[in-house]
């Protein structure tokens, strides 16, 4: 069973349970649009079913609701931002935000982040530069979920990877994580009862299943098996070892009960194209190049060449003409939390608007 909601009536009652919980106006609403960014982009795995666990987290004193993130200037290109334990999204934009301030003035900007916490979808920030003009890499570590090759005990996490690339139409977005499926995709399928496919994880015995708490009780398997676990490998030494952060099994889980800090870390690079050619040259070459992908005959049986974001952005446009779907168990989580922070509203029925919600934008 499913339920539709709205945009705006999503946005409003997460920046809403956010507030409730002890975080400013300003950083519940960042939060409550990263969230519902990624139900519109049909990745309900990490919208706002993710919730509930930041609330968890909050409530437990592991995520510091009201902590701001401090900017540490390095160099010309460069920075480095102590999240101070914030809620992730909070954290991940504002170093965004720094790596296209230092691009727009010296050309690249690359911020490493430590002391964070889960921030969502990565492809969101990519996207925010490349939005600005710029290339956008954002990549961040994750809880242990990877074992090594030969290795019978997870040690890197999924480690998502994404870049964005602006164009004179939808930037390019190429965002993925190194398992062969996001953790939070057999987090949903937990959630909804439901049974995931056979070549996604192992359980703590090593061997295949189908069963996501068996799964998320063991390790998930690389993409592209020994390729994927070394990009995860590269990804970690920059957002972990670079940044200052934690790594590997020092990462600690905010899906289990302990108030022990999550300590994760990103790495964000603003590069502006037009530094390396005349202005507008990248975006005409990439359009040239786009052009040529979509002209490449179809294989038999195939309608037509689909290219990384085309299902995203179809299902952007949906979400905001007809809004978006979640599982009732997420709306049933979101309103028991609700009811616990001394909230009247209620997500599965109708209410009056939040008051937050003249700042949703």
């Amino acid at each position: 069973m499913t339920v539709r909601v709205s945009v705006d009536r999503m946005q409003g009652f997460a920046a809403a349970l956010l507030a409730a919980a002890g975080v400013p106006g300003d950083a519940a609403v960042t939060c409550a649009r990263v969230l519902v960014a990624a139900d519109l982009d049909d990745n309900g795995s990490h919208g706002v079913l993710r919730l509930p666990t930041y609330l968890a987290a909050i409530a437990r004193e592991q995520i510091d609701p009201r902590a701001r993130p401090e900017i540490v200037p390095t160099g010309p290109a460069t920075a480095l931002v102590d999240g101070r334990q914030a809620l992730g999204p909070v954290v991940a934009l504002v170093a965004m935000e720094e790596a296209i301030r230092l691009a727009c003035a010296a050309g690249a900007g690359v911020v490493a982040v430590r002391r964070s916490n889960h921030f969502g979808v990565a492809g969101y920030y990519a996207e925010r530069a490349a939005a600005a003009g710029y290339v956008g890499v954002a990549l961040t570590n994750t809880p242990p979920a990877l074992a090594p090759p030969g290795g019978a005990a997870p040690y890197l996490g999924t480690n998502p990877m994404a870049f964005a690339f602006p164009t004179d139409d939808e930037p390019l977005v190429i965002d993925l994580s190194l398992s062969v499926v996001a953790r939070g995709k057999i987090l949903q399928a937990r959630q909804e009862g439901q049974a995931i496919p056979l070549g996604w994880a192992l359980d703590r015995t090593g061997q295949p299943t189908t069963d996501p708490a068996a799964a998320l009780a063991g390790a998930l398997l690389p993409l592209g098996g020994p390729k994927g676990f070394a990009l995860a490998l590269a990804v970690e030494v920059l957002t972990g070892v670079l940044a200052g952060a934690a790594w590997g099994p020092h990462v600690t889980q905010i899906l289990d009960d302990t108030d022990a800090p999550a300590d994760v870390g990103h790495l964000f690079i603003a590069i502006d194209p037009d530094r390396f050619g005349e202005r507008g040259v990248f975006r005409r070459r990439l359009e040239v190049l786009l052009a040529e992908l979509r002209d490449v005959p179809p294989a038999e049986g195939s309608a037509a060449i689909r290219l990384p974001g085309a299902r995203r952005a179809a299902a952007r446009r949906r979400a905001l003409a007809e809004g978006i779907t979640l599982p009732a168990a997420t709306v049933a989580a979101l309103d028991t939390w609700a009811a616990r922070l001394g909230l009247a509203d209620r997500l599965g029925a109708p209410s009056a608007p939040s008051s937050l919600e003249g700042h949703l934008g």
